[in-house]
Formats: structure tokens, C-alpha cells, sequence
């Protein structure tokens, strides 16, 4: 979610406070660029959270946004 090029490869999600990988450094795509969220909650999350959300958090606000529509 990160496109700071910072991020925590090694920490806990702002969101849940779980903890994970962030995968954006490394040499594989990280699993975040999976999820497709709105350029709107996008925003909303930048906001709200410093750093990059887990998986599982970013998976679950997708889920809601698709339950939404």
C-alpha cells in the first residue's frame, strides 16, 4: 500500500496492530498489489494509518467496499 518506498518490512499493522512482512522491497511483488482498493479509501487510509496495512486488513476492507456496491 506503501508507495513511499519506506515502509516496515518487519512490524505491525497500524490497522489490527498484527504482526507482518511488508513485501514492498523485495524482489518479488509484495501480496498487497493483489488488492484493488478505491482511489478514495486509498486516500481515507493515508489519512488515517502511517505505513502500510497487513494483508488480512487490506483483503477485509476490500471484501466490505465489494459488499457495498
Amino acid at each position: 500500500m506503501s508507495d513511499s518506498g519506506g515502509g516496515a518490512a518487519e512490524g505491525r499493522c497500524p490497522r489490527c496492530g498484527g504482526a507482518f512482512h511488508c513485501g514492498m522491497n523485495d524482489p518479488e511483488p509484495c501480496a498487497c498489489t493483489g488488492i484493488s482498493l478505491a482511489a478514495a479509501l486509498l486516500a481515507q487510509l493515508r489519512e488515517r494509518y502511517d505505513g502500510c496495512l497487513c494483508l488480512a486488513c487490506l483483503a477485509q476492507l476490500q471484501a466490505e467496499a465489494q459488499g457495498a456496491k
